[in-house]
């Protein structure tokens, strides 16, 4: 974890990933996000291995990418349309393209994949910059709960498998509002590990963000398919438009 960067979760992960983290919305993100951007263009930062980019290229969307990892891209250019869509590769948080963008979107708890404060506020004053004049940033995040963790320690299966075990371990700290983890593979002929690091943000706090960035909350759902945002909600899908 000492050199956890932008690739290294995507770089562990991304045999697996596709199978282990269906987007199990995605008709309702992909009718979301085609529903903002038009004709796009779209950006996607933290673009993965394209299970939302290439349904919204298969829309007729013009989509654009950022990734920090090589792992990860390499699995979009494998799939069928992958090798159309331009990715840059980079930290998503300095939005390193030129241009200007109808909507720019991060989809799955991206957000928190930026492991500091100043990280996630550097976010969002680079989408501000790179937003067209009616440009929108649209992003989902779960709300943290903190009910998780004992003693800020959490520990749980994730599957159980005839020949494997996965389990996740993770360590909460509560003033850094990060979450360390380790998923685990469990097999008589070995064990493998996938680290990860998110710091996580609430609501209001990405607002804030939003507000030192020159941009606004214009809309605020409990999912894809435009849920009311309750207290009971357990996610939301914000969208930020220039104020």
């Amino acid at each position: 974890m000492e050199n956890y960067d932008a690739a290294t979760y995507g770089d562990h992960i991304a045999e697996v990933y596709d199978g282990w983290y269906p987007a199990l919305e995605k008709e309702a993100v992909v009718e979301f996000i085609a529903e903002k951007a038009g004709k796009g263009p779209a950006l996607e930062l933290g673009i993965g291995t394209g299970r939302i980019a290439l349904p919204l290229q298969e829309r007729g969307v013009e989509v654009h990418g950022i990734d920090g990892s090589d792992n990860m891209v390499a699995k979009l250019r494998e799939k069928p349309g992958g090798d159309q869509i331009p990715v840059t590769m980079g930290d998503f948080a300095d939005i390193p393209v030129d241009g200007r963008y109808r909507v720019i979107f991060i989809p799955f708890n991206t957000i928190f994949a930026l492991i500091t404060q100043e990280d996630q506020l550097r976010c969002f004053r680079n989408v501000a910059e790179h937003l067209s004049a009616d440009g929108v940033f649209v992003l989902d995040a779960f709300v943290p709960d903190l009910s998780r963790f004992d003693r800020h320690q959490r520990v749980g299966m994730e599957s159980h498998e005839p020949d494997a075990v996965r389990i996740e371990a993770s360590v909460h700290d509560p003033v850094k509002q990060t979450v360390t983890s380790r998923h685990m593979v469990l097999t008589e002929k070995g064990n493998k590990f996938y680290p990860l690091k998110i710091r996580y943000a609430w609501p209001s706090e990405l607002d804030l963000m939003a507000r030192l960035a020159g941009l606004e909350l214009k809309e605020r759902w409990g999912g894809w398919r435009r849920e009311p945002f309750t207290p009971q909600s357990t996610s939301h899908v914000s969208v930020y438009g220039r104020a």
